[in-house]
């Protein structure tokens, strides 16, 4: 059974919702420890000083911000604790704005939030009701961790999940890197092409059709390694390049329209069974 992470209440105008914050994500990467190849014991990591060679206690560590030419502005325990955002284990909702209006380049981790008991249901289904209706998100600030965070709240499947996300000044500027081309209008037939290969690979989204391949075959080598099997690299055929634009985009609108003929005839079969 998961944990709340975070306990508080919802915000907005006079309403107040007390809820519950639980994580709607959860990493599957393997990971792995380092060993001495030798004896296949752990590898630990010491806090050393670089002057003298010798471990440091965490009680005699202070934090460092680099000013320049070898100086630090330190900080100790006590001063980091007196600057950190207090908590008011509320969320405050400052604007309702239209989901489709912030970019995905702002949003951060996900949670979902649940009421905290039962008499905050009520408020709770009217907020996600309301939202729903007016295809609104709230967007406030809440401190998690001792940060605090712009966080935009949503109605997802009949309950609110609330996604922490960058301020303005944490997002890197087009105009910062170099090498973006600037807009240009493409020749006409290319343009076309693209776009029916567009429509031809446009699909209904399935995020369960998505598989992180990488992550699949390391944990199957893992088994095999486990079980003393041996690991068979299997060969992969070279593909062809294809230098040629237009060449390229009616092999590709080809292809799509091969692949989605299959699946056309199995939304229609399931459309006609329903």
């Amino acid at each position: 059974m998961a944990r709340a992470l975070w306990s508080g209440s919802i915000n907005f105008g006079l309403v107040n919702v007390p809820v519950k914050a639980f994580t709607a994500v959860r990493d599957h990467d393997v990971h792995f420890h380092q060993l001495d190849k030798k004896s296949g014991s752990r590898i630990r990591y010491q806090k050393v000083a670089e002057e003298t060679g010798k471990e440091v206690d965490q009680d005699e560590i202070a934090l460092g911000f680099d000013v320049g030419n070898g100086r630090y502005v330190t900080f100790d325990a006590a001063e980091m604790k007196a600057v950190r955002p207090k908590s008011n284990r509320v969320i405050e909702i400052a604007d309702f704005v239209a989901l489709e209006e912030i970019d995905p380049i702002y949003f951060q981790n996900t949670y979902w939030l649940v009421p905290s008991n039962d008499a905050a249901k009520k408020s709770y289904q009217l907020l996600v009701a309301a939202m729903d209706d007016e295809q609104r998100v709230g967007v406030g600030s809440v401190v998690l961790r001792d940060r605090q965070h712009l966080a935009a709240l949503r109605p997802l499947d009949g309950a609110l999940a609330m996604s922490t996300m960058r301020f303005a000044d944490e997002v890197v500027p087009r105009r910062d890197i170099e090498g973006l081309p600037k807009r240009a209008k493409p020749e006409p037939k290319a343009l076309n092409m693209a776009k029916q290969l567009i429509d031809g690979m446009t699909a209904e989204w399935d995020p369960d059709r998505y598989r992180d391949t990488y992550t699949d075959e390391l944990r199957k080598r893992i088994k095999a390694k486990e079980t003393g099997k041996e690991v068979v690299e299997s060969e992969e055929k070279p593909t062809a390049k294809v230098h040629d634009l237009m060449a390229a985009l009616e092999a590709s609108v080809e292809a799509a329209r091969d692949r989605r003929a299959p699946r056309k005839a199995t939304r229609k079969a399931v459309r006609k069974a329903s």
